[in-house]
């Protein structure tokens, strides 16, 4: 289930992969310094994201599976916590071997309600306008929307960090520019089965999943002069199969425009969706 906090995940992080004040975004911003050991960097960077009102997060998410088959995931979200929580997701390329998603898919999240357009879906089942209205209530029996809504937990900015600082052998690189903001740089690696278990209970399923069952993950990630991350990569690879995710996050704090759909183009969820075979899960 989709976490309350964030509530919807995610997040997203995340991360769905922070801090109050808006992160420097010129060439005058300075790189954070570093008096403390890397690790504790990383654990009040993971503390700060806790209390972000609101970013944006751009992400492509490339994986391999032991049988040399390759997907790729790529889109954008927007996360706005206060005064009420909204969540607006783009996937803009998703797809796995021979199957692909037309069109992409798009999901905006308003308090208990998702809408979701997906061109495909809509198709399947016969829906008669773009979008498509689900409560979070009924979420959990409707496969197809489900699976969207996961895509928002490897965006969830809170999520990715705290799991980063599971790591034991993070260590500073050096301080380098990401989009204009000046960074330092940590790199490090962290047991999958240790980070997820610093998640709540209920995002700890789903972030296996995401992770495809990774023994152990490398990382790399840029923290601004304000402490919350820039961008953050994971690579991990266990049997044959490969996970390269890179995000960037920006926008902490400032105010995001996430509006619904205009009601003449929404529909409720058909009867028939169908559900998820588990390797899709």
């Amino acid at each position: 289930m989709v976490k309350r906090r964030f509530s919807l995940a995610a997040a997203a992080a995340a991360a769905a992969l922070v801090v109050a004040g808006v992160a420097g975004c010129g060439s005058t911003a300075q790189p954070i310094q570093v008096n403390l050991a890397a690790s504790e960097v990383l654990t009040q960077a993971a503390q700060k994201t806790e209390q972000v009102s609101s970013y944006t997060v751009d992400a492509v998410v490339n994986a391999t599976d032991p049988n040399g088959q390759s997907g790729k995931l790529q889109g954008r979200m927007l996360y706005q916590g206060k005064p009420t929580l909204a969540i607006d997701l783009t996937v803009d390329t998703a797809g796995f071997g021979d199957r692909e998603l037309p069109g992409g898919a798009r999901a905006v999240l308003q308090g208990d309600v998702v809408y979701v357009k997906v061109d495909a879906l809509n198709k399947l089942v016969g829906a008669t306008k773009p979008w498509i209205k689900v409560s979070l209530s009924e979420a959990d029996s409707r496969g197809e929307v489900q699976q969207y809504l996961a895509q928002v937990q490897q965006f969830d900015l809170a999520a990715v960090t705290k799991m980063v600082t599971a790591s034991k052998d993070v260590k500073q690189v050096g301080t380098e520019s990401v989009n204009g903001v000046d960074t330092t740089h940590f790199s490090g690696t962290f047991p999958v089965e240790a980070a997820v278990l610093l998640l709540p209970a209920d995002e700890q399923q789903r972030a296996k999943e995401n992770l495809a069952e990774l023994k152990d993950v490398k990382f790399d990630i840029w923290v601004n002069g304000q402490g919350l991350p820039a961008k953050l990569q994971l690579n991990g690879e266990k049997q044959g199969g490969k996970l390269d995710a890179t995000l960037f996050f920006k926008g902490f704090n400032e105010p995001v425009n996430i509006e619904t759909p205009p009601a003449d183009q929404v529909g409720e969820m058909p009867s028939n969706v169908p559900q998820p075979s588990p390797s899709n899960s």
